[in-house]
């Protein structure tokens, strides 16, 4: 069953961030970059058990995907997947989901 894939706030700031980020250095790898991240989050719609279950948070329906060095974050339900955040792998997760007041 395919599932409508939803943006949240919060993950649409953390990918215009990153875009904005990238651009200082290459507009043209900002936004293939940008587009590699749409279309992963998009795959979710019919593979969304691809991803692997957050090891810090305790909601086994908060999964990840790796896209390169970021993790992005969705949640899984009956008819659609939320992209919850987009962040670098080297960040404190745990502490940046409870200092935001993240996810479900």
């Amino acid at each position: 069953m395919a599932r409508k894939v939803v943006w949240s706030y919060e993950a649409t700031a953390d990918l215009e961030a990153l875009a904005e980020y990238i651009a200082r250095d290459s507009t043209f790898y900002a936004a293939s970059f940008v587009q590699e991240i749409i279309d992963a989050s998009h795959s979710l719609n019919k593979f969304c058990e691809r991803g692997h279950i957050l090891p810090e948070l305790s909601n086994p329906d908060i999964c990840e995907l790796f896209i390169r060095e970021y993790r992005l974050i969705y949640s899984i339900e009956e008819s659609r997947v939320i992209i919850l955040g987009l962040i670098h792998g080297k960040r404190d997760l745990k502490r940046l989901w409870e200092e935001e007041q993240r996810g479900s």
